[in-house]
């Protein structure tokens, strides 16, 4: 039987995505895209997830789109090509919307399309040798679907510097761009990756979901209105009983004279 082109695993509250296809670097495929969205959908709503994460089997995390589905698709005309660029737009809409912390595990390499899928989830935590960067201005193509999570992330500056030299990054450079939050050695760094993401699932679960919305929902709100918002927020967790409960044992935790 054909292996399938996407790998899941959940554990200790902590879904795990594997995209699988080493023989092709990861190459984003239209099955590929549509297996994401649907272990998207799942975990959205498995009350038992609290993290997920997403990773490459073999040597690379994601070397981009497939490029011979690419040109077969673009063959066929401007409709199938915007058909097909739209599929992988609702995939990043899906992450962004999605109610937990998607991190992205990038080892190796990480190009085009595989770096704008690892700037779509929240957090790039990285091993010290993988290389990251969207060379496509190199065959004549834009990295333009990536564009607008990108220069939320980076900047306009840095995000058009980023698109049009089309260089690519060591992990360093890319964390110092903003591209990566964190980067470990590769001796550790399944045990590091594994800390960080066990600390996450660990926080309560209602105000990280909180937290991810209204970050992204002042995208679209002007200061004022985006105030109100966070005010609106911040009224609903001090009234749920995640919160509740941890502000008594904060203030058990002083009378009894502990540190925080």
């Amino acid at each position: 039987m054909t292996a399938p082109v996407l790998l899941e695993s959940t554990e200790g509250g902590v879904a795990r995505l594997t995209l699988n296809r080493p023989d092709k670097r990861n190459a984003l495929n239209g099955e590929l895209v549509q297996a994401l969205k649907g272990a998207l959908a799942r975990t959205a709503v498995d009350e038992f997830v609290r993290v997920v994460t997403i990773a490459g089997a073999g040597k690379d995390f994601c070397a981009g789109a497939d490029l011979a589905e690419l040109e077969r698709v673009a063959s066929q005309g401007y409709e199938e090509s915007l058909a097909d660029a739209r599929s992988l737009a609702s995939l990043f809409a899906h992450m962004r919307s999605h109610p937990r912390p998607l991190v992205a595990l990038v080892h190796g390499r990480a190009l085009a399309g595989g770096c704008g899928l690892a700037t779509a989830c929240d957090l790039v935590l990285a091993r010290e040798d993988a290389e990251l960067g969207y060379p496509e201005v190199h065959l004549g193509f834009v990295p333009a679907l990536v564009m607008t999570i990108l220069r939320r992330r980076v900047g306009e500056g840095r995000a058009f510097e980023l698109a049009v030299r089309g260089a690519r990054h060591s992990a360093a450079e890319a964390r110092d761009l903003g591209l990566v939050n964190r980067v470990f050695p590769a001796a550790t760094f399944d045990a590091d990756v594994a800390r960080y993401v066990a600390d996450i699932a660990s926080l309560p679960p209602s105000a990280v979901a909180a937290t991810k919305s209204l970050l992204h929902d002042l995208d679209a709100l002007g200061f004022e209105r985006g105030l109100e918002r966070a005010a609106e927020v911040n009224a609903r967790a001090r009234a749920s009983e995640e919160c509740r409960t941890g502000v008594r044992q904060f203030l058990d935790k002083s009378k009894r004279g502990d540190r925080a």
